[in-house]
């Protein structure tokens, strides 16, 4: 689950990591409001004010102003707020913003020795470790320094076991050339965004940039976070957290009926029970000459409803040309997905676009039974390379 950057910055601040101060603002009022508040407690004479949406390269997308007054913060929040932001990660049709983090300007006027990094903690599957991303070329993309100049680009592999140690932190903080006052600050800083990695459950913690300031100290500039779905039952508190404007309107509606459904930009709608079995039937799709338009997963528990659901998400989609239903009956009854087909059909109305549907297992000929008796205008198959020829009819291919 993705969170937004004010949101993943009070994480780190409750784990007693340095963070940019600055408050979010819904309206242009708010951000007056909190442009005033951040004058009068750290002296603050600019503000920066920044989108928040789920995606990076805000900057590039005129999602980041900087504001030299009180009264200019509210000026630029009231054509951000409301905006169709588009950055490189939002695609063409961009991101609304529904509101504004107004912060504190951390480079300070006239400073020097300002330094910016990155560093980032994912969790590594393939080795079983997390693993720590740094480099001194922090506040560019890191695809960039990536391609570039691969050697400023450093790991280091923490075993959860054991956690990340300070021999570590002192390793990474010499790489990133710190000396004194802030090498210092930096072990705190590092030992504090791993607190809140474990402590969240977080599957990315990303801190682009880090900031060493003229006076030694480091903050967390800009933070994006990434929570475990799998582990939020921990973390009700996290979970409050999802923002749904954020996320696909279909992706949100699948959920609410426990559906696993993840969007692709194929022509053939696929439902199946089981992801290993959805995997198998994406590909014979595009063996037999389609492309799945969706991963939808209807559970072991699919019920009529669940199953009606199902169809409506996928025919929301205007590239879908075919719909293949493949359920194997083990823990779900095939009648009952049967029933849900006939339910789709009446309540859906007119389907105009042809329907595969097979199934194997418990009550499969009872499932038969009831979709020959109904009437509907279906193709039915029993084996995976039926199925596949069916696709490959109703496409023409």
């Amino acid at each position: 689950m993705n969170i937004h950057e004010f949101q993943g910055k009070s994480l780190l601040r409750a784990y007693n990591v340095d963070i940019q101060e600055g408050f979010v603002a819904e309206t242009p009022d708010q951000a007056v409001m909190v442009a005033g508040q951040l004058r009068e407690k750290l002296g603050s004479e600019f503000f920066v004010l920044k989108a928040q949406i789920h995606a990076g390269g805000r900057g590039k997308g005129g999602g980041v102003k900087l504001a030299k007054s009180v009264e200019e913060a509210g000026e630029l929040a009231s054509k951000m707020i409301g905006m169709q932001l588009v950055t490189p990660q939002t695609g063409p049709e961009g991101k609304r913003v529904n509101r504004v983090l107004v912060a504190q300007d951390v480079y300070y006027k006239g400073a020097s020795d300002i330094k910016e990094f990155y560093i980032s903690l994912l969790l590594n599957r393939n080795k079983g470790r997390y693993t720590l991303m740094y480099s001194p070329d922090g506040g560019m993309s890191i695809e960039e320094v990536a391609e570039k100049t691969p050697d400023r680009i450093f790991t280091e592999e923490i075993n959860p076991c054991t956690g990340l140690q300070q021999f570590q932190c002192r390793s990474i903080a010499f790489n990133l050339g710190l000396s004194g006052v802030a090498f210092k600050n930096m072990q705190k800083f590092l030992s504090g965004i791993y607190e809140t990695f474990t402590g969240c459950d977080a599957q990315l913690l990303e801190i682009n940039p880090v900031l060493k300031t003229s006076d030694d100290r480091i903050l967390a500039v800009d933070c994006k976070v990434v929570l475990d779905d799998n582990a939020l039952f921990r973390h009700p508190d996290l979970a409050g957290m999802r923002d749904i404007n954020e996320e696909d309107p279909v992706e949100v509606e699948a959920g609410n009926y426990n559906l696993n459904f993840v969007k692709l930009d194929g022509n053939v709608g696929c439902m199946v029970n089981g992801a290993g079995l959805a995997m198998a039937t994406m590909d014979i799709i595009k063996l037999s000459g389609g492309s799945p338009a969706n991963f939808l997963d209807v559970g072991g528990g699919a019920s009529p409803k669940t199953v009606e659901a199902g169809f409506r998400i996928i025919l929301k989609d205007p590239a879908v040309k075919a719909i293949l239903i493949n359920i194997f009956g083990g823990i779900v009854r095939c009648d009952r997905v049967a029933n849900g087909v006939v339910e789709a059909y009446k309540s859906v109305g007119v389907i105009k676009i042809p329907v595969i549907v097979r199934l194997q297992g418990t009550n499969a000929e009872e499932a038969k039974k009831i979709i020959d008796d109904s009437g509907l205008s279906v193709y039915s198959a029993t084996s995976f390379s039926e199925a596949a020829e069916k696709v490959k009819e109703v496409l023409g291919v």
